[in-house]
């Protein structure tokens, strides 16, 4: 299998930019942007396999970009992150929106890395 390239969209800019480094010592490569838009944008400009998106970003809710993502790039697989208990009421909503996976926070990188394989291969 070739290289996984996946996109971290988190506005923890600290969570994600140690998560690119600790993804790419494994060989998968990883890129990462903060806010829904500016995803869709990097999403246009670069082929990804797959997505680790945050459920809680400011102003466009990871619900929101899973949708968009969803109906724009319907192949690629998303998988959601939260803390603990954020998603609450929303969580029957989540598969409905076509998301691979949720993880909750701190991330295990293992548990993540084979949720990855698992979504791009599956």
């Amino acid at each position: 299998m070739d290289k996984i390239r996946v996109l971290l969209i988190d506005d923890e800019e600290e969570l994600v930019s140690t998560l690119v480094e600790r993804l790419a010592i494994r060989d998968i490569e990883a890129d990462y942007v903060m806010s829904g838009p500016d995803a869709m944008e990097r999403l246009g400009e670069k082929e990804f396999d797959a997505v680790l998106l945050d459920y809680k970003l400011p102003g466009m809710s990871g619900l929101e970009v899973l949708e968009k993502i969803n109906e724009k790039y319907p192949r690629l697989k998303v998988l959601l992150i939260t803390g603990a208990g954020s998603i609450g009421e929303d969580q029957e909503e989540i598969p409905a929106h076509k998301a691979a996976d949720v993880l909750l926070k701190p991330i295990d990188i293992e548990v993540l890395i084979e949720k990855l394989k698992a979504a791009v291969q599956g």
